[in-house]
């Protein structure tokens, strides 16, 4: 017997898997992955379950040696584009702006395709009105490159701002920020979930701009798909597998968030279960199909490029740095 509960939990897991059963015959008609062993990384940003939900399904997918790396933010960001760049884990989700940023560097790396949109929100002091308020102002980042100091950056750009110059960065951990904006000697802080559920729960500042639903942000994914373009080149089988499992995992987590925070939280990060549940609630997995992985890297790169932060012109990042094969083949093969 099961309580209520679950057996709903079961239900919503039989939907999923009946949605994603259309790629079943391609899984089958495929060859078997080059490699059984496949590295991730392991970031504490709730917007990455979709990739902690996979790991059952790329067992699925033929992998028997599966794992997690990094600790801390070492895994996300532009740090975790560099780490996979030099083979210290091999295919993962990451942030979309920083992941452009880490291409211009040249990093060895390939983009593969979206996850979702909607992950990060600016949360601000009550000076602060519109985003051109920003000038002059401070906004605490983790540190100079890192991914709130990018997409913020990006954001100044779209309002004729220099983030550069008409911005005050201040480098702190993501406690003490949250704790120096609510004490009000802080006037910007960008979140990635949970943080964002915390600060609306604890009714900390003001949401200024949230990735979810506010244009032109929303219309382009915040977290994508990326592999060490070594690895992606000589294991072509495994690399599309580990996608598939990535995006059937963003399928589990829009039809059972609770699963999706189980599996996050079961990587060992120590955060509010609470508020982690209600991210994977509210961010919109399930809805890769609707938005266009190019047009997302030629957003930020053009965004980026005003802010003095990517000296290449989009088009080379996008014929140097990305391959969309698998995203079109799955989108054909996993169908609504």
């Amino acid at each position: 017997m099961i309580n209520r509960r679950e057996f709903l939990r079961h239900i919503a897991m039989a939907g999923a898997a009946g949605a994603l059963g259309s790629g079943r015959d391609a899984l089958a008609a495929e060859p078997a992955p080059e490699t059984k062993r496949i590295r991730l990384g392991k970031a504490p940003s709730a917007c990455l379950a979709p990739q902690y939900v996979a790991e059952e399904l790329l067992r699925v997918e033929g992998f028997d040696q599966i794992e997690y790396v990094g600790s801390g933010l070492s895994a996300a960001g532009l740090a975790g584009a560099q780490a996979m760049g030099s083979g210290q884990f091999d295919v993962s989700m990451n942030f979309a702006a920083p992941l452009v940023v880490a291409l211009d560097d040249g990093a060895p790396i390939v983009l593969l395709a979206g996850v979702h949109a909607g992950c990060f929100e600016l949360f601000t002091s009550e000076r602060i009105r519109t985003f051109s308020d920003l000038k002059g102002k401070t906004a605490a980042i983790l540190a100079k490159r890192s991914a709130q100091h990018i997409f913020l950056a990006s954001i100044a750009t779209s309002v004729g701002l220099d983030p550069g110059r008409d911005i005050q960065w201040a480098t702190h951990p993501a406690d003490d920020a949250k704790r120096l904006l609510a004490e009000g000697k802080l006037d910007a802080f960008l979140g990635f979930p949970p943080d964002p559920q915390e600060l609306r729960a604890k009714k900390i500042g003001r949401v200024l701009l949230n990735s979810a639903s506010d244009r032109p942000w929303s219309q382009y994914f915040c977290c994508m798909i990326a592999a060490n373009r070594e690895f992606a080149r000589k294991h072509p089988v495994a690399t599309k597998r580990a996608v598939r499992a990535i995006l059937k995992g963003s399928e589990i987590c829009a039809a059972d968030p609770s699963r999706g925070a189980k599996s996050f939280l079961a990587q060992g990060f120590s955060m509010n279960s609470e508020y982690a549940r209600q991210a994977i609630t509210e961010l919109p997995y399930g809805k890769w199909r609707d938005y266009n992985p190019e047009e997302t890297v030629r957003f930020y790169a053009l965004r980026l490029r005003e802010a003095g932060m990517v000296k290449s012109a989009p088009q080379k990042l996008i014929a140097q740095g990305t391959d969309w094969r698998f995203w079109n083949e799955l989108k054909k093969e996993l169908k609504t």
